[in-house]
C-alpha cells in the first residue's frame, strides 16, 4: 500500500499577500491588524504566517472597504 504523502500548506507573509492580491502592503497590514478574525496560522519568530483562507478574508475586507468608499453599500465589517 502507497503511503499519500501530504504537502505542507503554502504559508504567506503579509508581504507575499499584498504581493498576491495586488495591494499596498500598508492596507493589507491595516486589515490584518484590525480584523482580529483574521489570524496566523503559524509563526516564524516574530513573522505572522497566513493560509490561503486568510488571504481570502483579506481580499474580502479590502473590497468591503472599498466598497463602502465607493456608496455601493456593504454591511459586513
Amino acid at each position: 500500500m502507497k503511503h499519500a504523502l501530504s504537502k505542507p500548506p503554502r504559508l504567506r507573509t503579509p508581504g507575499v499577500i499584498a504581493s498576491e492580491i495586488g495591494e499596498p502592503l500598508s492596507r493589507v497590514q491595516y486589515v490584518l491588524r484590525t480584523r482580529t478574525h483574521i489570524q496566523p496560522t503559524a509563526t516564524a519568530g516574530r513573522l505572522r504566517l497566513y493560509d490561503r483562507s486568510a488571504v481570502a478574508m483579506v481580499r474580502h475586507e479590502l473590497h468591503t472597504i472599498d466598497a463602502r468608499r465607493c456608496g455601493q453599500g456593504g454591511d459586513d465589517a
